[in-house]
């Protein structure tokens, strides 16, 4: 079945289709010897070879699913390769023949928590999109003054640079007399430092954030830091089923 180039070159995890489009803007995508161009459609049984910024794009057949959960520790990025050589979420994973890790999702370097990983590029979109509002839940640590009616606002959403970022739910689930509380809050969707950008409207920091669930796929507590852990059969299918079809 043959699909447009930066569709295909997404799912088998090379990048956004934004990053893809971009690749081939600047020339460095090339099908058969010839450079790509946006919108080209692939089928990859007929195609001979696909080079993209000099690597060989290798197209495997009816791979099998696999979806793993990593721990992931502050000060890693969620980038493949980083010019500042920071240590990435890639570096600790399993090597993959014949195929890439793809992240569903990303924490910023100083969030810590679960994040998974799969071999399936059109999966990984799909636990993404916004219209299968799959949860992600949360820890955080709080600074500042909260009562009631600051929940309420965090319910109800604030506007920040233009976006509406409002918690599915949120509780207080520590009541320490200082001004450090606990909260385990609920999103559906992940934008970039959305939970620390709406404690920020509130006159309040985040002091740690931890996330512990994307979907109904829990961070297990035997699960050190830095350490990664293949989905069995049960619990993959049932991330599966989240998916609207």
């Amino acid at each position: 079945m043959a699909e447009k180039i930066q569709k295909m070159l997404s799912n088998l995890g090379y990048g956004s289709r934004r990053y893809i489009e971009s690749t081939i803007k600047k020339g460095n995508v090339f099908v058969n010897g010839k450079k790509a161009i946006i919108g080209q459609y692939l089928d990859q049984k007929n195609v001979e070879e696909v080079f993209m910024n000099k690597e060989k794009i290798i197209f495997e057949q009816n791979k099998k699913l696999k979806v793993i959960i990593y721990n992931k520790p502050i000060g890693e990025i969620c980038t493949r390769n980083d010019p500042k050589k920071r240590l990435t979420v890639f570096n600790k994973l399993p090597i993959l023949k014949l195929s890439r890790w793809i992240c569903i999702g990303r924490l910023d370097i100083n969030t810590k928590g679960l994040l998974l990983f799969t071999n399936n590029g059109k999966l990984a979109n799909q636990l993404m999109h916004p219209k299968n509002q799959i949860e992600r839940e949360y820890f955080i640590r709080v600074f500042g003054k909260i009562n009631k009616n600051t929940i309420d606002v965090l319910k109800k959403g604030v506007k920040v640079q233009n976006n509406y970022f409002a918690f599915k739910s949120i509780e207080l689930i520590s009541n320490n007399k200082n001004k450090n509380k606990w909260f385990k809050g609920v999103l559906c969707e992940g934008k970039n430092r959305e939970i620390r950008l709406i404690f920020n409207a509130v006159q309040c920091q985040v002091s740690k954030l931890i996330r512990v669930r994307y979907g109904n796929i829990f961070l297990p507590k035997n699960l050190k830091e830095g350490q990664c852990k293949k989905l069995n059969f049960k619990l993959l299918n049932s991330l599966c089923n989240l998916i609207k079809k």
